[in-house]
């Protein structure tokens, strides 16, 4: 019977090559503005729930149908794919959780056969963003506390979890995880991260 596991990760920039919020930005023609807030708050720079509201604000007025083309311009990160089929060959679960966004992570998620997914919602108002989320903010405890919850659904004992991502919001679910991870990461994340992956996301497995 094989050791079980479960392996969580960040999405954007670390599962997605992207990060999606600013690839709804260019719909609304502030892409560079959202991208120097994103660059601060995985950094550590800015508190995360503060960030998202500001880079949110600016999205009112997209026309939700822009998310069917944010979603077709997203890119699995290297490795990504090859990452989750192997999980799912060894009976390991997968979960992608994310400060981005569900309406871009659970169909993509779907294609892959994950099932745990977890990010914020956004607000829509007659067919437009209304620059707001709804629901509670997935921030770097919220990340912490998913992880122990689906641990705890899977009977996945934490020293058996596996945390991956590369940002300063994925911090606490790293440090949670028996095996913590940070992947190309920002360097206050590679200084704090137990072991650090590069270039591809399924060289985790050496380490497992």
């Amino acid at each position: 019977m094989p050791v079980k596991r479960l392996i969580v990760s960040d999405a954007d920039s670390t599962f997605f090559r992207q990060e999606v919020i600013e690839l709804i930005a260019e719909h609304a023609g502030t892409r560079d503005e959202v991208a120097a807030v994103t660059e601060r708050a995985m950094r550590g720079e800015l508190d995360f729930a503060g960030s998202l509201r500001e880079r949110v604000a600016t999205l009112a007025g997209v026309p939700v149908e822009a998310l069917e083309k944010v979603r077709a311009a997203v890119e699995l990160m290297p490795g990504a794919r090859e990452l989750v089929a192997e999980c799912q060959a060894r009976g390991w679960a997968f979960g992608l959780v994310s400060g981005g966004f569900e309406e871009i992570a659970v169909p993509i998620a779907r294609e892959l056969g994950i099932e745990l997914v977890r990010a914020n919602r956004l607000e829509v108002a007659d067919g437009v963003l209304t620059g707001r989320t709804v629901g509670p903010v997935i921030d770097r405890a919220a990340k912490a506390a998913t992880l122990r919850e689906w641990a705890a659904q899977a009977g996945v004992p934490m020293e058996q979890t596996v945390a991956v991502g590369d940002g300063a919001n994925d911090l606490d679910m790293i440090g949670a995880a028996g095996v913590g991870v940070a992947f190309n990461a920002k360097p206050l994340v590679r200084a704090q991260a137990p072991h650090v992956i590069e270039d591809r996301l399924d060289n985790l497995l050496a380490l497992l």
